[in-house]
């Protein structure tokens, strides 16, 4: 709460610094008046370019914090801690998209300023890369979704950079209700997990815990694929329409830019199916270690990276220790028999103990959530397979199914002549084919590296050629490879630490610094006469 407080204070002192500048120089606050005077200040050459730039960066300064865009978008994965309600209403339609819908509306101004819409779009570009690469090693299901929310989010202004703001409205709006119908699945999730584990945050949202829940929670898994499948861009789901439209603007835009977009959206369909996967496949109570006999590394060793990464990975984050002493596998689970008096119920990487007392109830595996949770998630699930049919971009025999397009002409309607971007069939589906086969890439590797059942490789020995490499300088550079991008994700990219260092520590110093000065020396000599 404190980061998140602190973090959009500052990017709200831009903003105000750059509202007073803009009506210091235009005398007005009403967007319309704002536009004309504006351009017509630009075209008779009547401002100082360097001021003007100045204010616009200090407006999108705002967005920056509120929308959670690198540098400042720390705030948003540790305000997963409150109510899963809670955090569906921030990362679909209340924060998040303050900061969106803010330079959406601020475009016709951006537009005019050089250098400003580079700008935005290089924030976004780096957001959209940043949060893929972030979310990749989480093992709490609401931190992943979280920075899955940061990498859409860099999308949607990469969007707005490459002046395209009708495609990042139309992403905002699907994803939206792909992001809400997520968090409220994992908010089921974590509800049926606390009947085996009890209250605690750090292991009901623990997917290491997790696995084997479609058997469990059959209704919450099949809308969690839905919102998962939309996110990855998977037609005809609602993500689709939207982000595709992105990827094929960013080709016009440059191809720097495309490239990392095109690469994001492969590391997208593989985190988001990575959460799929670690929390519903497998089954409980079966041990797949050495499932193949020729194999002399334990398939389903080590970390969330995979179910065959080894054990030696990343030794100073124990994830994979049922206690101090003993290590196990990521996929060995047992049950043990179960008690008059005590349950023993051990999932991934820890054994939970329930004492059962009188009129007392315990599971020994998750249930499905009560029609309470179970109904928005339907109807979320029904707008994210259909929602995105408002802002289609096609037209046939003078047929135009871009609703969308209709609806946003009159709010900005300064732009209005990007709005007619409607194209046929073919064009479409060429246009599309590459990024939903970048997508099917991601979920294919995802499934390669955490799905359960193994039998469709008994008769081949490639995942032996992939994981049995001979020590030797290849092998020690892989570890590496691996470790560096194991931290680099799990630690978030040393960014919170750098501020902690660098920032926090100095400010609280400072602050205590003053406290003291106050009460002793002020306080003092007053209080002394």
């Amino acid at each position: 709460c404190q980061k998140a407080f602190v973090t959009n204070r500052i990017g709200d002192f831009g903003l105000l610094l750059g509202i007073l500048g803009f009506f210091w120089i235009t005398g007005s606050f009403e967007f319309r008046d704002l536009f004309e005077i504006f351009n017509n200040l630009i075209l008779n050459n009547e401002v100082h370019f360097l001021f003007v730039t100045l204010c616009a960066v200090l407006l999108f300064a705002g967005a920056i914090a509120k929308s959670a865009q690198f540098p400042l978008h720390v705030w948003l994965p540790d305000a997963m801690e409150g109510p899963t309600p809670i955090s569906a209403l921030i990362h679909a339609a209340t924060m998040v998209a303050a900061g969106i819908f803010l330079v959406a509306r601020l475009l016709p101004l951006f537009i005019v300023i050089p250098y400003i819409m580079n700008f935005i779009s290089l924030v976004g570009i780096i957001t959209v890369l940043l949060g893929a690469t972030l979310a990749l090693a989480q093992k709490d299901i609401k931190r992943g979704l979280a920075y899955s929310t940061m990498s859409q989010l860099g999308y949607m202004i990469l969007a707005l950079g490459m002046g395209s703001y009708r495609s990042a409205l139309f992403h905002l709006i699907t994803h939206a209700y792909s992001k809400a119908l997520l968090f409220l699945g994992s908010g089921s999730i974590i509800h049926s997990m606390e009947t085996v584990i009890g209250y605690s945050p750090h292991k009901s949202q623990n997917m290491a815990l997790m696995g084997g829940l479609t058997k469990h929670v059959p209704i919450t898994k099949s809308t969690f694929l839905v919102g998962t499948l939309s996110i990855c861009g998977i037609p005809p789901l609602a993500c689709f329409w939207s982000k595709d439209e992105i990827l094929t603007a960013s080709w016009l835009y440059s191809t720097i830019f495309a490239i990392i977009a095109w690469v994001t959206a492969g590391l997208t369909a593989f985190y988001m199916f990575r959460i799929y996967l670690l929390t519903f496949e497998g089954h409980l109570g079966v041990q797949f270690q050495n499932y193949i006999g020729k194999q002399k590394i334990p398939f389903g060793s080590l970390s969330l990276w995979g179910r065959g990464v080894y054990k030696r990975i990343n030794k100073s984050v124990n994830l994979v220790t049922m206690n101090n002493k003993e290590r196990s596998s990521f996929l060995k689970k047992k049950i043990d028999p179960i008690h008059d008096s005590v349950r023993n119920v051990t999932r991934h990487f820890i054994t939970i103990v329930h004492f059962q007392f009188e009129n007392e109830k315990f599971y020994s595996y998750p249930y499905e959530s009560d029609n309470t949770m179970l109904f928005p998630l339907l109807v979320l699930s029904l707008f994210t397979l259909f929602v995105g049919s408002i802002g289609i971009p096609l037209r046939k025999e003078g047929v135009d199914l871009d609703i969308l397009s209709k609806w946003l002409a009159p709010s900005i309607n300064l732009l209005s002549q990007r709005l007619n971007n409607s194209t046929d069939w073919y064009e479409f589906f060429k246009d599309s084919a590459f990024s939903v086969s970048i997508a099917f890439l991601g979920i294919f590797i995802a499934a390669f590296l955490y799905k359960s059942s193994y039998s469709s490789f008994l008769n081949f020995d490639l995942i032996n050629s992939v994981l049995n490499i001979k020590k030797g300088p290849k092998r020690i550079l892989r570890d590496k490879i691996i470790n560096a991008i194991y931290n680099w994700s799990y630690n978030r990219a040393y960014i919170d630490s750098f501020y902690t260092m660098s920032f926090t520590r100095g400010i609280r110093k400072s602050a205590e610094f003053m406290h003291f000065f106050d009460r002793r020396v002020i306080d003092g000599i007053t209080n002394g006469f």
